[in-house]
């Protein structure tokens, strides 16, 4: 379960370029959060990237085990593709509503939904619970990373995946292992960016040392 860079935040190679926190921080937050990488590649590049490590990461789970990928509607075809290229089996959507905070636009629809590819390496049995074919919970007030994302929608998507440890390739600032605090998993997390490895490894740490707050409530 994981959030790799989206190669997002345009339709053009100049804007793809931008760094992180022009495309997606208001100018009145910019340099609030580390800058991270992965994030200009176009189309193509980006395709065969996410089939590269989705690859990789199918070869280190256990047959019949979930696999959930964020993207968003630009990425969304992409990202179906390259999960079945890389050998899983596709298996639906589950979009994440940010409700009405959402990014508004005059004369346009609002942006107010992300999504989750989920999928599975090969069969999977029909047993175990059922978690929700929907999440809404608005975007983190007090976030630790540019795209971040409720601890609460990582616990709602760790629902069906019963047993074994929760390999995140994108741990960004360990939202998906604080998840996985909450309801006692083994995680496994990888992060590239040194100053959101740092994030990530003092909010795992804090907790397990039993620090709580309304920020680590709903906050990656």
């Amino acid at each position: 379960m994981t959030d790799p860079p989206y190669s997002s935040g345009g339709a053009f190679k100049g804007d793809r370029s931008a760094p992180t926190s022009s495309k997606y921080q208001s100018s009145a937050h910019r340099g609030i959060y580390p800058e991270f990488q992965g994030d200009t590649r176009d189309q193509r590049s980006y395709f065969a990237w996410l089939t590269l490590w989705l690859s990789r990461a199918r070869g280190l789970v256990v047959p019949g085990a979930l696999g959930c990928v964020f993207t968003d509607w630009r990425q969304m075809p992409t990202t179906t593709d390259a999960l079945q290229a890389a050998g899983w089996v596709w298996r639906g959507i589950v979009p994440w509503d940010k409700t009405e905070r959402g990014r508004p636009q005059q004369g346009r629809y609002r942006a107010q939904a992300e999504y989750v590819v989920w999928g599975t390496e090969g069969p999977r049995p029909l047993t175990g619970p059922t978690a929700p074919g929907v999440f809404r919970a608005p975007v983190p007030r007090h976030k630790h990373h540019i795209a971040g994302k409720p601890v609460a929608v990582m616990e709602g998507l760790l629902v069906p995946m019963e047993a074994g440890a929760i390999l995140d390739p994108f741990m960004g600032s360990g939202t998906v292992g604080l998840a996985c605090q909450a309801v006692g998993r083994p995680y496994v997390g990888i992060e590239v960016d040194a100053a959101y490895f740092e994030i990530a490894c003092r909010r795992l740490q804090e907790g397990l040392n039993g620090a709580s707050s309304q920020e680590e409530a709903g906050a990656i």
